[in-house]
């Protein structure tokens, strides 16, 4: 069974940095694409950025966040990073973790595993 759980939210002010980790257990994802969603009251659940975890792992981001954030992973401690930089007040959401078996998409419908979330807010 997949099991994904987040760590590393919290408050920061804005222009700081946070960095969110993933571990990943109960698969071998080397065929899975990996992925960060965000979502805040009464929005739909929105992309961030997404990792292939097969070979250079390729990546992708949303426009919003692209040059700010970096997602990367540890293959030793099958976990996902995801590092924030020049956070914004409108990066304010809960962010969560998810896991596809296939090609990397941004749609969250396509995402078959998830883990509970992880706050961040981001004070102006």
């Amino acid at each position: 069974q997949v099991q994904l759980a987040e760590s590393g939210g919290g408050l920061v002010q804005a222009g700081g940095s946070l960095r969110l980790s993933c571990v990943a257990s109960g698969r071998t994802f080397s065929t899975y694409t990996m992925g960060w969603f965000r979502q805040t009251p009464n929005k739909e659940r929105e992309f961030v950025a997404a990792l292939r975890w097969s070979g250079e792992g390729r990546t992708y981001y949303a426009h919003s966040v692209k040059g700010r954030f970096t997602i990367s992973r540890d293959d030793a401690q099958n976990t996902v990073h995801l590092q924030m930089n020049s956070l914004t007040a409108e990066d304010t959401a809960v962010y969560y973790c998810a896991a596809r078996q296939g090609r990397l998409v941004i749609t969250s419908l396509a995402y078959e595993y998830w883990g509970r979330g992880t706050q961040v807010t981001v004070s102006s």
